[in-house]
């Protein structure tokens, strides 16, 4: 599987046999410009929703793709999917609203993708034997790097790779990626190609370079 960020929340998982599925697209230039991201481009096959905000819940261009956006297990070209719910903030809600915890199983991978989670109340039951995390780290709208890293402790994936962060290209009032990687051992690449087989061989943090 490749695995490339295209920026914010945005991934493309890209499977062995071209199935491309994308995680919470934003729309470029939204939140007045803040959201700075080049548009994402990919003709996808699936395409997952953690909630309706600008920023992660984009569909508009996917013509073709099935959208998966609520609670619940589903099976599309042999991609497994499960939807669990969660919230925006640590006030069960009550601030920011809903989202939904993506779990993703393809290829002998299972990988889960946390939207704009803002709670560390999550099911580690539900979230046992995770190889891959994408979980936001700056903090504000979302966890921060120390919420985070209690998060990853309670799961303990094979590989996390940190998203929802300031970049250069993102206006937003929250911190940037060092934050989270202070005093971690981490590596950083342009894509990530990953397997069963190969998957111990990296580090336990990978920082990809966005894409757009």
């Amino acid at each position: 599987m490749k695995i490339s960020w295209i920026g914010h929340s945005c991934f493309l998982l890209e499977t062995d046999k071209g199935i491309k599925i994308v995680t919470d697209p934003y729309e470029s230039g939204s939140y007045s410009g803040a959201v700075g991201y080049s548009p994402v481009n990919i003709q996808a096959d699936i395409v997952t929703v953690s909630h309706y905000h600008a920023d992660h819940g984009h569909t508009k261009e996917f013509k073709t793709a099935q959208i998966v956006d609520r609670e619940g297990s589903v099976k599309v070209k042999d991609i497994e999917i499960k939807g669990l719910m969660s919230y925006h903030d640590d006030k069960k809600g009550d601030l920011r609203g809903k989202i939904i915890i993506f779990v993703i199983k393809a290829e002998g991978l299972k990988i889960v993708h946390f939207g704009d989670l803002g709670t560390q109340d999550v099911d580690a039951d539900e979230l046992k034997d995770i190889d891959i995390a994408l979980i936001p780290v700056g903090g504000t709208f979302t966890l921060d790097a120390e919420e985070a890293i209690e998060v990853l402790d309670k799961i303990n994936p094979k590989i996390t790779i940190p998203m929802h962060f300031k970049t250069p290209k993102l206006g937003f009032g929250i911190d940037g990626v060092d934050v989270f990687l202070t005093g971690q051992d981490y590596e950083k690449k342009d894509i990530l190609e990953v397997n069963s087989q190969n998957i111990n061989s990296f580090k336990k943090i990978v920082v990809l370079n966005h894409q757009r």
